[in-house]
């Protein structure tokens, strides 16, 4: 996605340990256009699957599923990083390492709003060592749902998250991939 890679070019930042910080418009400070760009064309990929729900995690993913949902007229379901009091009944549950944070943590889903009902597209802003999607395709699983695919915004292609979850037999479809990067370059895939 050109719009896409030309943001990344102009406001992202590339931090030391590998961190691509695009916070000025995607995951904290949020350009609602580039959303809805975002959601477009996630919505003409996976145009022919029949989704009825998108699952994503908190926080990072919220918006970008919920844009995208508007496209596909379905709910979007997102994994919660820790209990609280008005998350009750049975939970689907798995636990997720985080790239950016270095911490492993539980993420949980209520099994009302996941079944075997469901055809779900996964979509999060970033895929590096894929962690979270593999904590999300498990809550898929163990729901029962059937994924139909993972929307990712960036992927850091010379990681070996996509690798990983393409040879699990999951479709992923990335709006930016990135081949390499450091202080002065980001370089993306063809």
């Amino acid at each position: 996605m050109e719009l896409l890679k030309q943001r990344i070019l102009k406001d992202g930042i590339v931090k030391p340990g590998g961190i691509l910080k695009v916070d000025s418009f995607l995951n904290h400070c949020i350009d609602v256009g580039l959303y809805n760009e975002i959601g477009k064309e996630f919505r003409r990929l996976f145009d022919q699957n029949d989704i009825t729900k998108i699952l994503t995690i908190e926080a990072s993913g919220i918006g970008i599923a919920c844009v995208t949902a508007q496209y596909f007229n379905v709910p979007v379901v997102f994994a919660k990083k820790s209990i609280s009091k008005n998350l009750d009944g049975d939970l689907l549950v798995t636990q997720v390492k985080s790239f950016t944070k270095g911490t492993v943590y539980d993420v949980i889903v209520s099994k009302r709003f996941l079944n075997s009902s469901d055809n779900v597209l996964i979509i999060d802003d970033f895929l590096a060592n894929g962690m979270a999607l593999q904590g999300l395709i498990d809550l898929c699983n163990k729901s029962g749902a059937q994924v139909a695919g993972a929307g990712i915004v960036i992927e850091k292609a010379f990681q070996n998250g996509g690798k990983i979850i393409r040879d699990m037999g999951i479709r992923v479809e990335s709006l930016a991939r990135i081949a390499s990067m450091d202080a002065n370059k980001v370089v993306f895939e063809d």
